[in-house]
């Protein structure tokens, strides 16, 4: 991350952490009214395997949240990734409590028992360039649509539930490779890792805090990285160095758009795109074309937008 970037108002802290974590069901209440309490928006999932989730605020009282967090024993060693946002990324604060923290749906996968190898951000192009190396990428096909790592294979997921049935169909052609998994933060490429060498692929790594802290410690003319990060905040997407991305969301489908993408004929704000156009019907688009008015009217007042979530 460019730390020159202190004229940023809002910190922002992506977060995560497999552990057992029994009492998770007692730790919704408080840490809600901690972070409510001090002016922090954003998403925490509680599970029985730990914490995950992406929250902004004050550099202040993000750094308060951190220190909350660091005082429960069971998330010693929270992987935390800073960024900046010149606006609040997110519209509210919720604190979840869900049956994993990134959902697989697999039973019995232990990231913490059997994950694979951590890679560190400055060691993953040796790695990757290696063409022993099947570098796979663990997100989502929008995301992965915005960018990815050069050379990585794309499952073309629409969700992480997918990514098992993938793996499954691939695994012939992973075993005896060196498989390289990787994905925005960290957490989902550790469950998967988990998930794969359950199938018997025994050389398995991960980049380390994921493509973000690729993004904050690589220089660009060094990157093996192509395009921008799909972010999961109002910022849409983040670039070499955490500096906020170009790509802007369809508020009807929910897709993230590049600058060409917005050339489209189809693309109306926060009506249509090229992607969802000709799925919607007439009166989705009147329906959507009546909440930007009301967006663009919360925006000339400084309400709060009647978007996102």
């Amino acid at each position: 991350m460019t730390s020159s970037s202190p004229e940023k108002a809002f910190r922002v802290a992506a977060l995560y952490r497999f552990c057992r974590l029994d009492r998770f069901e007692d730790l919704r209440a408080p840490l809600a009214a901690f972070c409510c309490g001090k002016g922090i928006k954003g998403t925490l999932l509680l599970a029985h395997e730990g914490i995950n989730g992406t929250v902004a605020g004050r550099p202040e009282a993000i750094a308060a949240l951190m220190k909350w967090l660091e005082a429960v024993p069971e998330f010693a060693g929270l992987d935390i990734k800073y960024s900046f946002a010149s606006d609040m990324p997110f519209h509210r604060m919720k604190v979840r409590l869900k049956r994993e923290i990134v959902t697989m749906g697999v039973e019995d996968i232990d990231p913490t028992a059997s994950a694979g190898t951590y890679v560190e951000p400055t060691d993953w192009n040796a790695l990757i360039t290696d063409p022993d190396t099947v570098v796979i990428d663990t997100r989502n096909d929008y995301e992965v649509r915005l960018g990815t790592f050069q050379g990585a294979v794309d499952p073309q997921t629409r969700s992480f539930r997918d990514f098992p049935g993938w793996a499954q169909a691939n695994r012939e052609e992973l075993a005896g490779r060196k498989v390289a998994m990787f994905c925005t933060g960290g957490i989902r490429c550790e469950k998967a890792t988990a998930y794969v060498k359950s199938l018997g692929v025994a050389d398995v790594f991960h980049l380390k805090g994921g493509i973000l802290k690729y993004l904050e410690e690589v220089p660009s003319e060094q990157s093996c990285w192509q395009g921008e990060c799909f972010v999961f905040d109002e910022r849409v997407s983040v670039t070499h160095g955490l500096a906020e991305g170009e790509a802007e969301l369809c508020r009807a489908c929910r897709a993230p758009l590049t600058p060409a993408d917005r050339f489209s004929p189809k693309y109306r704000p926060g009506i249509s795109c090229e992607r969802c156009h000709d799925q919607r019907s007439d009166d989705d688009r009147a329906r959507y074309a009546e909440r930007q008015r009301q967006v663009e009217r919360a925006e000339a007042l400084g309400l709060p937008l009647p978007i996102g979530s």
